[in-house]
C-alpha cells in the first residue's frame, strides 16, 4: 500500500510516540510512504521553527525520511481543488505517486474524503487500512 504522508503526519511522527508515529512504522514495514520535495522542505522548516530542532537534526531528520520513502515532484493541478490553495500540492504530489491513500490530519483536505479515487484518511484510519491490506 502506497500512502502519502503529509507534512503534519511526519511531524508528529518524529516528535511524539502517537498514532503518527506507529502509522510511520507500519507502513515501513507493510507499505510505502510517499512524499514530495515540497513536503520534505516544509517538514525540515517545521521541525526547526516548532520542534526547536537544530538545522543539521532537521536535516538528518529529512534524511531519513528521504531515505525510506519514495520522493516524487508534484506538479501543478489544472484547477484549484481543496478550499486551502496550499493544500493542492499535497494532492498533485498524491497523484504523481500514484498512491493508495494520502493520510493527513488537515481538516482542508480530510473534508474531500477522496480525490480522483485516492481515500484521504486521518492517521489513525489510515493505520486501520493498512492492517486489513
Amino acid at each position: 500500500m502506497k500512502i502519502l504522508f503529509d507534512r503534519n503526519v511526519l511531524f508528529a511522527a518524529f516528535i511524539s510516540h502517537g498514532v503518527c508515529a506507529g502509522l510511520y512504522e507500519e507502513s515501513l514495514q507493510r507499505g510505502q510512504i510517499v512524499v514530495s520535495e515540497d513536503i520534505l522542505t516544509e517538514l525540515e522548516e517545521q521541525l526547526i521553527n516548532k520542534a526547536r530542532l537544530t538545522p543539521n537534526e532537521a536535516r538528518e531528520v529529512t534524511l531519513s525520511v528521504r531515505t525510506h520513502a519514495e520522493v516524487v515532484k508534484a506538479t501543478t493541478l489544472p484547477h484549484a481543488t481543496c478550499r486551502d490553495p496550499d493544500d493542492d500540492m499535497i494532492l498533485a504530489a498524491a497523484l504523481e505517486g500514484k498512491v493508495d491513500a494520502l493520510v493527513t490530519v488537515d481538516q482542508d483536505l480530510l473534508v474531500l474524503n477522496e480525490f480522483q479515487t485516492i481515500p484521504i484518511l486521518n492517521p489513525r484510519s489510515c493505520l486501520i487500512a493498512l492492517a486489513e491490506h
